[in-house]
């Protein structure tokens, strides 16, 4: 296999997995979280690409496949990722889902994962195969369900997994980089207009490059926040960088502030889904002591929200989803700016279908961790609230900088008790 651009591999990645599944031979695959952001995504793609293309996977003919944890309907409600893979001449529809998976279990003489962007394997690829779990790439707190002999196993607090990923797989790219020759032949179709191999490869490199650099500048706000910017950020933002402006063809156009406005705009975009789509779109879920918590994240404020609510009203809306999901305990999480002051606020929900555990954990929650998160309780009507809910909380969170990487571990603490 010669080195190709991100989208020829994708294409070769997906027939070498519909060969793997007719035949039924081992594969290996890097998944991220099921939230399926752009962190998660991109960092799978990168870690394949990388990885699939050095010399020695190549000539082994090895592939790693990068799998998107969503299903290929639920593309659409990710703008931000529309607009990034036309930077890198992607279509949405060429990337690898859970849907190109087929039925579970998938009935393969072996496979491998590499988590990245999680370190649990959760849902029903969890079910199967957490314990073929070989290798993990994560920012989250550690939940031990990695084992210690995996290989990468790096758990470290970053502002996005997208630097440990590109840290951590630098000295192959760098090798990659050097090594650009039998290439000619791999050409996709719309790789067109370079000169020499050694365009080709800049190019590409640049391509993948600003997948990655993408997340990273989402998650920082454009390296600006310092609570979440560290030195593996700042590491990873300047290797990206380099890369990119090496190519001839992207170096020159490249602009920071232009590339990080153009996909904060795309992702702030929520006005082509209802709101089914805006809680499906930043989506998580796990169990605790066989309690079953989702969490939702979304970038408008809950009175944007709830104008996309149907006849049956805000709350009815959201019990809904949550019992979709058979759902014990529901977290709606907002984080916006705010048009009048311009600074960055959230909002908090929580809503309980069940009462006993569920409920208890809910009160512990609004009583434990609301001076850590800063909750103050905010006057807002979500309509009519049916028999099926057993509690229903809204706050705004003062604690700004709380995301769903701290307030999920919370809420699962307050499942645990």
């Amino acid at each position: 296999m010669a080195r190709m651009s991100i989208r020829t591999f994708l294409l070769q990645a997906k027939r070498h997995l519909h060969r793997t599944l007719h035949h039924k031979t081992p594969a290996s695959f890097v998944i991220g979280n099921e939230s399926a952001d752009l962190d998660s995504i991109t960092c799978a793609l990168l870690y394949s690409y990388i990885h699939s293309s050095t010399l020695e996977n190549r000539r082994a003919n090895t592939f790693i496949i990068p799998v998107a944890n969503i299903p290929a309907k639920d593309l659409p409600l990710r703008p931000e990722l529309t607009a990034l893979l036309k930077h890198v001449d992607v279509q949405p529809e060429e990337l690898v889902t859970l849907d190109d998976l087929g039925e579970m279990p998938m009935g393969l003489e072996r496979t491998e994962w590499v988590l990245v962007d999680c370190n649990r394997m959760v849902g029903v690829l969890g079910e199967w195969y957490s314990g073929a779990v070989a290798g993990c790439i994560d920012h989250h707190d550690d939940e031990k369900a990695v084992p210690s002999t995996a290989s990468p196993r790096i758990i470290e607090k970053t502002g996005s997994c997208n630097s440990l990923v590109v840290n951590h797989l630098r000295p192959a790219w760098d090798d990659l980089a050097s090594f650009s020759t039998s290439i000619g032949a791999s050409n996709g179709s719309r790789d067109v207009g370079f000169l020499d191999d050694t365009a080709y490869a800049s190019t590409w490199d640049a391509q993948v490059a600003k997948l990655s650099l993408a997340s990273i500048l989402i998650d920082t706000y454009n390296m600006r926040d310092a609570s979440k910017v560290t030195d593996a950020d700042r590491k990873a933002v300047r290797y990206l960088e380099a890369r990119i402006n090496i190519s001839p063809k992207l170096g020159k156009t490249y602009d920071r502030g232009k590339f990080f406005a153009e996909l904060s705009e795309a992702k702030s975009d929520l006005g082509g889904l209802d709101l089914d789509g805006v809680l499906r779109k930043d989506y998580k879920a796990w169990s605790e002591n066989g309690i079953r918590v989702g969490i939702s994240s979304a970038v408008k404020p809950l009175g944007d929200l709830k104008t996309k609510a149907s006849s049956d009203g805000f709350a009815g809306a959201l019990a809904r989803f949550a019992k979709e999901r058979h759902l014990h305990l529901y977290v709606l999480m907002t984080a916006y700016t705010a048009e009048a002051s311009g600074q960055s606020e959230r909002e908090c929900l929580v809503l309980a279908l069940h009462d006993g555990q569920a409920e208890e954990a809910a009160r512990r929650f609004a009583g434990e961790c609301r001076e850590e998160l800063e909750l103050e309780e905010k006057a807002f009507d979500c309509g009519h609230v049916g028999e099926e809910v057993k509690g229903l909380w809204v706050w705004d969170q003062r604690n700004v900088k709380a995301s769903r990487k701290r307030v999920g571990p919370l809420v699962r603490g307050c499942l645990r008790q």
